[in-house]
This record gives structure tokens, C-alpha cells and sequence, in this order.
């Protein structure tokens, strides 16, 4: 596990989730903020732009029933940030999206269940391959 640094924006709609990963970042060395769906993730995501406070990294659940999803939200939310680092994430292994999310502008996958070697693993890949392509 690789110490981080940086702030990261988690949307989910299961609260332990959200208080798990939260759990987790933090004790990376991440400021976190979380979210039940894409409504909120994009009001907190365009709040952080204003306030050139921007997050470093959104990670994403796929399947928020009767909310904004994470490819819903990825699409609005590319739209103010073009330059997002997106991680997708789901309990749904099979779904095409998880196979192929860069298709999808997704810059990192996670399934759920995931351990903080996993998470912190992903967010180094996401990290490092932006920065081996600037």
C-alpha cells in the first residue's frame, strides 16, 4: 500500500460503503468527501472547482437505484472537468461497463468488495499512468 496524498470524492448509495472507503482513504494519507448519487457528486465536484479546490480523483458507484449512476454522472461531470480521473466501481463484476471502462471514460476499476490494497493499488495506477502520459 502506497501512502496518498490528494483529495478524492466517493459517490455510493450503501452508507456503509461509503463510511468503509472513507475509513480506508483516510487512513491512506486522502481527504475525502462522500455522496449518495451523481446529483450530489456533481454539485460537490462543481463547488470544489469553483473554489480551485479540485478532487484529485472520483470513484464511483456504477448502480444507484433510483439516482444518477456513475456513467450518467461521468458524462455531466467530464463536461466541467474534461481532465476527471474517474474510477468506476460495482458489485456487479459482469457488467460490460466494469469490462471495459476506459470505453466509458473510466480511468480505473474497482470491484466491490475491495480491500485497501485494491483501492490503494487502482489510485496508483490512475496516479501514475496520468502522469507517465503528461
Amino acid at each position: 500500500m502506497v501512502d496518498g496524498h490528494g483529495r478524492i470524492l466517493v459517490m455510493d448509495d450503501e452508507e456503509m460503503i461509503r463510511n468503509i472507503s472513507e475509513i480506508m482513504l483516510r487512513h491512506m494519507g486522502y481527504q475525502v468527501e462522500v455522496c449518495v448519487d451523481g446529483e450530489e457528486a456533481i454539485e460537490l465536484y462543481t463547488k470544489a472547482m469553483k473554489e480551485d479546490q479540485p478532487y484529485d480523483a472520483v470513484i464511483m458507484d456504477l448502480t444507484i437505484p433510483g439516482g444518477m449512476g456513475g456513467k450518467e454522472t461521468l458524462e455531466e461531470l467530464r463536461a466541467i472537468d474534461p481532465k476527471i480521473k474517474a474510477i468506476v466501481s460495482s458489485g456487479y463484476a459482469n457488467d460490460p461497463i466494469m469490462a471495459s471502462y476506459r470505453q466509458y471514460g473510466f480511468m480505473g476499476v474497482v470491484p466491490k468488495p475491495y480491500s485497501m490494497n485494491e483501492l490503494s493499488a487502482v489510485l496508483q495506477k490512475v496516479f501514475v499512468n496520468l502522469r507517465s502520459k503528461v
